[in-house]
């Protein structure tokens, strides 16, 4: 399963975040590279994934997430 890359064009906010802003973003540049950062911390780069890499984390996490699992 990989993500949408032009849904992420953009910084975007985790779906979790915490109600007083503690949270993650995530972009992606281009078809190459996935990009995580800290949401009160813009300045530094963050994290730099695989496509690959983070559609696997991301159907991991949504796996663990499911009722039961």
């Amino acid at each position: 399963m990989l993500f949408r890359h032009d849904a992420l064009a953009q910084w975007t906010k985790s779906s979790y975040s915490a109600v007083n802003g503690d949270c993650v973003e995530v972009r992606a540049r281009g078809h190459l590279l996935v990009r995580v950062r800290d949401s009160k911390d813009i300045a530094r780069s963050g994290l730099a994934f695989t496509p690959e890499t983070w559609s696997t984390f991301v159907l991991d996490v949504s796996e663990r997430d499911r009722p039961g699992a």
